[in-house]
């Protein structure tokens, strides 16, 4: 495995089970069929489609800071 794929895969493994968590505490306390559009009306999404592009959205937060917590240690290391 490159290092390149290597460095990939040590920030989006742990970002996928970070998003997990913050789903799972989420979703413990909001029904994703109450929730509303920004146009102030429901949402013409399943909950299946909610928690998916929630968990999407988590994910790639997740391992954004992941990314810049390396970017930054790299930075301040050299």
């Amino acid at each position: 495995m490159s290092q390149r794929l290597r460095h990939l895969v040590s920030l989006l493994w742990p970002a996928f089970v970070g998003a997990g968590v913050v789903q799972a505490l989420v979703f413990a306390q909001v029904d994703p069929e109450s929730l509303h559009s920004l146009a102030d009306g429901p949402l013409k999404l399943s909950p299946l489609a909610v928690q998916s592009l929630a968990f999407l959205a988590f994910w790639a937060i997740v391992a954004g800071s992941a990314a810049l917590t390396r970017w930054l240690d790299r930075e301040t290391s050299s």
